[in-house]
């Protein structure tokens, strides 16, 4: 006889909590295999694929394209053994077997084996499950309303449990948890199965304020319009949010002669194969800035009250996309030549562009560098990437006079901005950092010294 397995929305990264669905790729009774792709969804960074780790036929879908889902909730339910050709072999009843890629940087759960053997149900209950792909609306129903409507008493009256795991899926749930002192075995969470969302947790954080309404604290005219702040304008909004209140940042900044910076590109660029671009050359300056200073390429450990300095550094940069603004980034940049990072964030920006950014590409970050010059501004205050300890801007490249070699002249001259984390490190520190990017701008030669 089948085993009906309900295979669960992943976590798909770095601080999403939900994920909306686009667009099915299966319907009710197609056979699937293992790893296929099932449904597309789009999360508040990328748009993504999501593969089923088992293989066999689908007998319920959960959700209407355009619905939002959040992690932990169920998307299908497969029957694995029922369909021959489906490329599986019958799984142990006991635990089912994942395939090991849910997502591509990801990987299938292990540390989830107590939730996985619940998906076993009785008989009586797996017979409906093929008529149920309209009628899956009401697990998807109760998601929305977790951080409503359930919000205040789901802290105040719910007892502690007695033992037995704690139903969290997300790692930053129970991070956000620990940080704030909130008992995970006091809360009664509102996700499927009573699954504890971040809702819930934000919801105990908030709860001798809850009876405030939140409607009403905003008066608007008439013919306004409301947008909700959610997807990406709502991940970007609670990680700036987030970024304000723990780092305590300044900025520091300096006009940088770039007229030899602007001519070693074009002669780079005259000798024929791939084009550097100007944003390539400041990431190689970065790069080796950051040698020097590793303090700044760095994260702040609450939990454990400590500076930790990283071995790697994982470029961002700022990329301007249709949906909003987002940070891809490139992996070991310590390592990477002019041309190879020019390449790269040729790439990533086609992919950003497109909405095909995995969440691989999105974080991970480890110091991000801010090209609003593109914008035509010549400075700016940005705010720190959080968890990263700092940013450096850059404005437009434009003919100004100058005093060069003692003489008055128009020369390229582009403004620098360097925002930090002040915990990591003090004002000399940030200074001589964005001291030796202007000196490199202003004689790449310096930059061939420590190559």
């Amino acid at each position: 006889m089948p085993q009906v397995l309900e295979f669960k929305l992943p976590d798909l990264g770095e601080g999403l909590t939900e994920a909306e669905i686009v667009r099915w790729l299966v319907a009710v009774g197609d056979v699937v295999e293992v790893d296929q792709p099932v449904v597309e969804v789009e999360t508040a960074k990328a748009m993504v694929e999501v593969p089923c780790p088992y293989g066999g036929v689908v007998t319920a879908r959960f959700g209407e394209e355009g619905t939002e889902l959040p992690v932990g909730a169920p998307l299908i339910t497969v029957a694995v053994g029922s369909a021959p050709g489906a490329g599986t072999q019958p799984q142990p009843e006991a635990e089912p077997a994942g395939s090991g890629n849910v997502l591509v940087g990801y990987g299938t759960d292990h540390s989830r084996p107590a939730r996985r053997k619940r998906v076993s149900r009785p008989a009586a209950a797996a017979v409906p499950v093929a008529a149920a792909a309209p009628v899956a609306a009401a697990p998807v129903a109760a998601a929305p309303a977790a951080p409503v409507a359930g919000a205040a008493p789901v802290a105040a009256a719910a007892p502690v449990r007695d033992a037995g795991p704690v139903p969290v899926i997300s790692p930053l749930v129970r991070k956000l948890a620990r940080d704030n002192g909130v008992d995970l075995r006091a809360l009664h969470g509102s996700g499927p199965e009573g699954l504890i969302l971040r809702a819930d947790v934000e919801a105990a954080l908030r709860a001798p304020v809850a009876a405030v309404p939140v409607a009403a604290s905003v008066a608007a005219p008439e013919g306004a319009t409301r947008i909700p702040l959610k997807g990406l304008r709502g991940a970007v909004a609670e990680k700036l949010s987030r970024s304000r209140r723990e780092i305590p940042e300044a900025t520091c900044w300096v006009d940088a002669d770039a007229t030899e910076l602007m001519a070693a590109r074009a002669a780079m660029n005259a000798v024929g194969g791939p084009k550097i671009s100007v944003l390539a050359l400041l990431a190689r300056i970065c790069t080796a800035a950051l040698a020097r200073y590793p303090e700044l390429n760095s994260t702040v450990d609450l939990a454990a009250n400590e500076i930790v300095r990283l071995p790697a550094v994982h470029l961002g940069f700022a990329a301007q996309t249709e949906r909003g603004l987002v940070v891809p980034v490139v992996r070991d940049a310590q390592t990477r030549n002019p041309e190879s990072l020019s390449a790269e964030f040729g790439r990533l920006t086609e992919l950003a562009r497109t909405g095909k950014l995995s969440p691989a590409d999105l974080t991970g970050g480890t110091f991000t560098l801010n090209n609003y010059g593109v914008f035509g501004v010549d400075g700016s205050t940005p705010i720190i990437n959080h968890p990263e300890a700092a940013m450096l801007g850059v404005g437009r490249i434009v003919d100004k006079p100058w005093v060069h070699e003692g003489q008055l002249a128009v020369r390229k001259v582009v403004q620098l901005s360097l925002t930090f984390d002040h915990r990591v490190c003090d004002g000399g520190t940030a200074g001589g950092f964005l001291r030796y990017v202007a000196d490199c701008v202003e004689s790449p030669a310096v930059l061939l010294r420590s190559l």
